[in-house]
């Protein structure tokens, strides 16, 4: 798959671990030096600062996407390609969907993952066929994994579903396998209204 643009989910914290920015950083570079637009949530602070500036220095191109009300408070970026002010969470959301061809989420918190799970929940309910990775940094995400496949053994996620988001150890492992993957279907995107 030749991917031109994706959506990276990740914290306005850096984390204590120095290998979460690390890995942002390098996730950012790789991004900008394979001309594959960066769509995240616009703020300058934590790992998407980090990401995003990455991308930059690298001569990559990278939009935001950050709702009026977190301007200030995420302290919205403002050396971006392009920044997408919009009305609520709800519209930074789609949006940043609408303009990505896959979803990587980064370590991160509660707004990671509910991007995370909400942007999956489309994948199954066939709003989207976009593909979806885990970047787990220093087995960040182990527990959460650990308690995905739980759910899929007790029946409450089904197997084709749970096996939709794949996971990484490293950003190039991760671009790798994107790129090995067939286009995603060409059909029509649907809003959430529409499913």
């Amino acid at each position: 798959m030749t991917l031109s643009s994706l959506c990276v989910y990740c914290g306005s914290s850096s984390g204590r671990s120095p290998a979460f920015t690390r890995s942002a950083r390098e996730l950012g570079d790789l991004l900008g030096r394979s001309g594959i637009t960066l769509v995240y949530g616009g703020a300058r602070v934590g790992l998407m600062g980090t990401v995003a500036d990455a991308a930059l220095a690298a001569g990559g191109q990278v939009i935001g996407v950050i709702p009026r009300g977190l301007v200030s408070r995420e302290v919205a970026h403002e050396g971006l390609t392009k920044c997408h002010v919009v009305a609520s969470m709800h519209e930074r959301k789609a949006l940043m969907a609408q303009l990505s061809e896959a979803f990587i989420a980064l370590p991160g918190g509660l707004g990671t993952f509910e991007e995370l799970f909400e942007i999956w929940t489309w994948a199954q309910l066939g709003i989207h066929a976009k593909p979806m990775e885990l970047l787990n940094t220093g087995g960040y995400y182990d527990q959460l994994l650990g308690f995905l496949d739980r759910s899929a053994a007790e029946g409450f996620v089904r197997e084709d579903k749970r096996s939709l988001l794949e996971v990484a150890d490293t950003p190039a492992g991760l671009l790798a396998r994107l790129a090995a993957k067939p286009a995603a279907s060409t059909e029509a995107w649907l809003s959430p209204e529409e499913s």
